[in-house]
């Protein structure tokens, strides 16, 4: 599968002529983000906030039955079982080849079961930057007990994008011995790939 980071946290997922774009947001709702202006037979939304559930892709729909499994684990938007922020929906996307899960805006810790419906990951897109989310330090632990081949940090505050009141992605990666940055946005997910965290450079 490619995966293609848009910004934020939005992503398209591309598998054998198949689009998916998850957590599409709002034009000019996220600083220094560039429009999502995609393409895909499918759009899949982490939850209902502006920054995650826009109405700006196209349908394509031209695509019979879609090539990528996808399924759904219900978690919250906060700690505290969603009573300030709401639910969280964790998508994961299987081609039958690899298996990547999107954590969309994930703020709480998760239970055994779903930890165990997580294992086995190629790829993790997760939130880091904290405040909305789980911060750098809960991400680096989720992502030490999942142990994905592939970590793409998301949802992070850059020196030209993102919310104030998130943190950076160093706070992250200060943590990581592994971080590859790659001079694009997109990244072709394979099963032979290194242990990495993937540093992608934002669409503009």
């Amino acid at each position: 599968m490619r995966v293609t980071w848009l910004g934020h946290s939005c992503f398209k997922v591309e598998s054998k002529g198949y689009m998916i774009v998850l957590d599409p947001y709002e034009d000019n709702s996220v600083p220094g983000c560039g429009l999502v202006r995609e393409t895909a037979d499918e759009v899949l939304c982490s939850h209902e906030h502006f920054d995650h559930n826009a109405r700006n892709v196209i349908s394509l729909r031209e695509h019979g039955e879609s090539p990528i499994k996808v399924t759904v684990i219900s978690t919250y938007h906060d700690d505290k079982q969603g009573e300030l922020r709401g639910n969280n929906k964790i998508h994961i996307l299987d081609d039958g080849e690899v298996t990547i899960a999107h954590m969309g805006d994930l703020g709480c810790e998760l239970e055994p079961e779903q930890l165990e419906q997580l294992k086995g990951l190629d790829a993790i897109l997760v939130p880091v930057g904290g405040y909305y989310t789980i911060d750098a330090i809960q991400a680096k632990r989720l992502v030490e007990q999942l142990k994905p081949r592939v970590t793409i940090p998301m949802h992070y505050r850059g020196e030209n994008f993102g919310f104030d009141v998130i943190g950076t992605l160093e706070e992250y990666t200060s943590q990581c011995s592994d971080v590859k940055t790659y001079p694009t946005n997109s990244l072709q997910i394979t099963k032979d790939m290194e242990q990495q965290t993937a540093v992608l450079m934002m669409g503009r």
